[in-house]
């Protein structure tokens, strides 16, 4: 299964214009470089309890992703919620455990903006790398496939993941497509209701809304439009030091449930989650888990799209289609 959703991840974009993609690992990371210039790196080593890629940047190199904690000394960052680790897949409660958040956290790093945002009082997982499958370069595109064991407390494996990214650029965009897929090999796996989860992107505090933009695919604005709506797409857009541009997630019309939920917050934190529902529609009747079968997977594609402009300039919509329709 894993096999042919990395083998769909060619269709995002067109090769015309593309630059030469280039991975360079060193221990447990990997440097990708687009046209010779840095995009972003993939950490999967045991310093974190999951794997993430930090920084994101644009084609001109400007970048759209917060650096803490990763980073401590920027200022004016913000330090809430210090398990949004740039670009990361995890869930908040799986077989009753949080991959999503790292440790207990205090009410004041639930905070941003002067607004409590409380997270999963549950037991914590890791997310434990075990092999890399694929590490590759090329001259339209470079591939990362990565196994991983979710581990539990007591170091009890409950399940498998496989993370797949295929990277693209040309000289005014960067793309992520990527491959999720969860294995239930030692029993099922339920992926409980809960907003804490699950693709997402914390981005740079000058594209937190306001003062910059977020848009979806059916034309709302702003978090209270957003957050817990229904899209094929969502888009943050605006001045991050002196460039207009936007980062955009897309729902492959093939996922679960879509078009996706999202846990779209303007303070910066930028999630699909098609599981939180009883949260994102307020009403507690509503059970949004899903049970993978013992024996069982379920993989989940999404696109990303760091583009130059706003997001009518860029074509954004244009551009979910094209992935939509698989060209």
């Amino acid at each position: 299964m894993v096999a042919s959703g990395a083998a769909m991840m060619f269709v995002g974009t067109a090769l015309w214009g593309q630059e030469a993609v280039t991975l360079k690992r060193t221990r447990d990371t990997i440097l990708v470089q687009i046209g010779g210039r840095p995009f972003t790196t993939y950490y999967f080593g045991p310093q974190s309890p999951k794997p993430y890629l930090h920084p994101l940047r644009s084609a001109r190199g400007t970048i759209v992703t917060r650096g803490w904690p990763m980073v401590k000394n920027i200022p004016g960052e913000s330090h809430d919620h210090p398990h949004h680790r740039a670009m990361f897949f995890a869930h908040g409660n799986i077989n009753g455990i949080d991959f999503w958040g790292e440790e207990t956290l205090s009410k004041k790093a639930q905070t941003a903006r002067g607004v409590y945002y409380s997270s999963e009082d549950l037991p914590k997982g890791r997310t434990v790398f075990r092999r890399l499958e694929e590490d590759r370069g090329g001259s339209h595109s470079g591939q990362i496939r990565a196994d991983f064991d979710l581990v539990g407390p007591g170091l009890k494996v409950i399940g498998e993941e496989t993370q797949a990214y295929t990277f693209h650029g040309n000289k005014t965009e960067r793309i992520i497509d990527c491959v999720f897929t969860l294995r239930a090999n030692h029993g099922p796996l339920k992926l409980g209701d809960t907003k804490e989860g699950t693709f997402a992107i914390r981005v740079v505090h000058a594209l937190n809304s306001p003062p910059a933009q977020m848009v979806n695919s059916n034309g709302a604005r702003g978090e209270k439009n957003i957050w817990g709506k229904k899209a094929d797409w969502v888009d943050y857009y605006g001045d991050v030091k002196g460039e207009e541009l936007g980062v955009a997630i897309f729902d492959n019309p093939h996922n679960l449930r879509h078009p996706t939920t999202w846990h779209a917050r303007g303070y910066g934190l930028f999630a699909v989650n098609p599981f939180g529902l009883h949260d994102f529609y307020h009403n507690p009747k509503i059970d949004g888990s899903y049970t993978i079968p013992a024996g069982g997977s379920l993989t989940l594609r999404y696109e990303v799209l760091i583009h130059h402009g706003d997001y009518k300039k860029a074509g954004v919509a244009q551009a979910y289609r094209r992935y939509a329709d698989g060209e």
